[in-house]
C-alpha cells in the first residue's frame, strides 16, 4: 500500500517550464501555460504551439557514471540482421527483476513463449531465408576477419540481391559468399577468391557464378585492386623485410608505369616483384613458398618473373 496519497503529485505534462512564456494570449490577452505537450491560454483555451521539440539529450543516465559516459539506450540500427538490429529475445534467466527465483510453471510459461517467440520471428519464407544469409555473411566476415564497415556493406549487397529475386535457383551460401567477395571488391580489399572460398560453404566457381550476377545486375563499384596492395600482405605473411618491401613496391610501380600488367593477376605480379626483391637483397624466399602464400602455381610466377627480368634488362 502506497504511504503518499497519489493526488498530492501533479503530472509531468502540468508542471510549467522554463520556456512559459510571459507575453500573453495574442487572442484574449490571458495567462499562457506551457507544459512538455503544448502550449495554449488558460483563459481561451488557444494552442499557440503544439508537441515542441525536445532539443535536450537524448540518453537516459541512471548514476554518475552512466551520465559521464552518455550512453544511448540501445543499439543502433545495422544492416547485418534481418530485423536491422530491433529484435527483442526472451532471456534463459531462471530470476526475475528483483532476483526472485521463478517457480517451475513460470519457467515453463517462459519456455512456451520463447517457442512461439522464435516461430513467428519470420512472417515469411522470404525473410527467413534473409536471416540465415546475413547470418553465413557475418560468419564467414568473422572468419575472414573483416572490418565492420565491409561485413555491413557485404549485408546489404545480400540484402539488395534478394530484395531484387536473385536468390531464385540460386543457394544462399554462394550469395552470401558471392557478396563477401564484392563487397572486398568494391572496397579495393586484395582478398583474393581463393580464401573466400576456404571459408565458404560452396565450391569456387559456384562462388565465382554468383558474384559474376551481382556484378552484373546491381552495377557494382568494383574496384582493380592493384599489385601493390598484395606486396604488404605477402610481405607480412613471409616476414620479408621492410628493405625488400620497398624494392618490390617500386619494380610493381615500374610494371604499372610500363602498361606490362594487363590482363595479369596482380597476386602474381605482387610475387614475382617480390621474388625479384628478396633475390636482390639476399632473402631465401623459395618461388613455391611464395606461390603458396599468393595463391598461384610457381609456373605462373616464373613466368611473371621472367617477363620483369626483361624488362630490367632493357
Amino acid at each position: 500500500m502506497s504511504l503518499q496519497n497519489p493526488y498530492w503529485r501533479n503530472f509531468d505534462e502540468d508542471i510549467p517550464t522554463a520556456d512559459q512564456s510571459n507575453s500573453g494570449c495574442p487572442e484574449c490577452g490571458g495567462l499562457v501555460h506551457t507544459n512538455s505537450i503544448e502550449t495554449a491560454c488558460e483563459d481561451c483555451g488557444l494552442v499557440l504551439e503544439d508537441r515542441p521539440i525536445d532539443h535536450g539529450s537524448e540518453w537516459r543516465a541512471s548514476d554518475e557514471v552512466e551520465r559521464a559516459e552518455r550512453k544511448r539506450t540501445g543499439p543502433p540500427l545495422t544492416p547485418a540482421r534481418h530485423d536491422r538490429g530491433l529484435s527483442s529475445e526472451i532471456g534463459f534467466d531462471r530470476t526475475d527483476a528483483n532476483g526472485t527465483t521463478l517457480s517451475g510453471r513460470k519457467n515453463g510459461q517462459l519456455a512456451r513463449l520463447r517457442r512461439e517467440d522464435r516461430r513467428g520471428r519470420w512472417d515469411s519464407k522470404a525473410r527467413q531465408n534473409l536471416a540465415h544469409g546475413l547470418s553465413d555473411v557475418r560468419r564467414m566476415s568473422g572468419a575472414l576477419d573483416l572490418p565492420r564497415s565491409l561485413r555491413d556493406q557485404a549485408c546489404q549487397i545480400f540484402r539488395i540481391a534478394a530484395g531484387q529475386g536473385l536468390m531464385v535457383g540460386r543457394s544462399i551460401e554462394a550469395m552470401t559468399a558471392g557478396s563477401v567477395y564484392a563487397a572486398c571488391r568494391c572496397a579495393g580489399l586484395p582478398r583474393p577468391l581463393e580464401e573466400i572460398t576456404a571459408v565458404a560453404a560452396v565450391p569456387p566457381d559456384r562462388v565465382q557464378n554468383a558474384y559474376t550476377v551481382l556484378n552484373r545486375e546491381l552495377r557494382l563499384p568494383a574496384m582493380t585492386v592493384a599489385p601493390t596492395e598484395y606486396i604488404s600482405r605477402l610481405a607480412s605473411a613471409l616476414d620479408i623485410p621492410p628493405a625488400a618491401r620497398q624494392r618490390a613496391v617500386e619494380l610493381a610501380r615500374m610494371l604499372i608505369t610500363a602498361g606490362a600488367i594487363n590482363g595479369c593477376k596482380p597476386a602474381g605480379i605482387a610475387a614475382a616483384c617480390l621474388y625479384q626483391a628478396s633475390l636482390e637483397h639476399g632473402e631465401q624466399v623459395t618461388q613455391c613458398t611464395l606461390a603458396e602464400a599468393a595463391g598461384i602455381t610457381p609456373v605462373t610466377l616464373r613466368t611473371r618473373w621472367r617477363h620483369l627480368q626483361t624488362l630490367l634488362d632493357n
